[in-house]
């Protein structure tokens, strides 16, 4: 991908590939059309791409699955069968996606919507955003990962609470409990998101690659593991071009630059 290609959900612009998620037909559910040519873009992730942004187009990030499609459906268990796995195939390569994943949380993250938020490394929304599981009012159970990534990020015990009684969650306990990053201006969400993106865009990406595969090991490693990999990773960043212009770029006390490394 170039960062100059445009298509309707995928664009790549200054080092920052966006993928809409969600549009404003069908009251902004999750468009699966985004989601299939998000997919598609991670796996052909060209060494431009220095983070990644998702977003949604209209009132809200995402109001989950579109469920008068579920209802229509003449194979209910099929239709949700093939959306899952498509929906599983995105989270499955944001997860193995080595630049950061960045969320602009504005307005509703419900259902699978909200799984795509625990699923960014970074989330911002605003005062009026709202985080909801939603499977409980059509009696569903999750998808899109949240049954893994909600307890890790909030404990198992309000992971249970928030899943069994269907909460809703305002930006600031999104917050507090580790599910947004911070909140903005609500008008705001977009923009400060894709200038965050665009400034990690610019940074150390083996530095981030790095400091990714380091959080995801850490969930299984013991200490002792994971001091040792933080040792072999910090001695072959010293080696590497990233880190050589680091440091060099400190003792020479000017900014480093890293751009020209990717």
């Amino acid at each position: 991908m170039t960062s100059t290609e445009q298509t309707e959900y995928v664009t790549a612009t200054d080092g920052v590939l966006q993928i809409t998620i969600a549009t404003a037909a069908n009251g902004t559910s999750m468009d699966f059309a985004g989601i299939n040519a998000g997919t598609a873009a991670l796996a052909d992730l060209g060494p431009e791409i220095g983070a990644v942004v998702l977003t949604g187009a209209g009132a809200n990030f995402c109001a989950g699955g579109n469920v008068r499609d579920f209802a229509a459906a003449e194979d209910r268990a099929g239709r949700l069968h093939q959306l899952a796995t498509e929906l599983h195939d995105f989270v499955r390569a944001l997860d193995a996606t080595r630049v950061p994943v960045l969320a602009a949380v504005h307005g509703w993250a419900a259902g699978a919507g909200m799984s795509l938020v625990l699923a960014a490394d970074i989330a911002l929304g605003g005062p009026s955003t709202k985080l909801r599981p939603a499977y409980p009012g059509i009696g569903f159970s999750p998808d899109g990962g949240m049954s893994w990534t909600l307890p890790r990020v909030v404990g198992a015990g309000r992971a249970r609470e928030i899943l069994l009684a269907d909460a809703i969650l305002d930006g600031e306990e999104a917050v507090r409990l580790g599910i947004l990053s911070r909140l903005v201006d609500d008008a705001d969400v977009r923009a400060e998101t894709l200038a965050l993106a665009t400034t990690l865009a610019r940074g150390p990406r083996s530095t981030y690659a790095a400091m990714k595969s380091l959080l995801a090991q850490s969930v299984t490693n013991t200490l002792d593991e994971q001091l040792d990999r933080e040792r072999d990773f910090i001695a072959a960043a010293a080696a590497s071009p990233t880190g050589r212009e680091g440091v060099d770029a400190f003792v020479a006390k000017r900014k480093p630059d890293y751009t020209a490394l990717t």
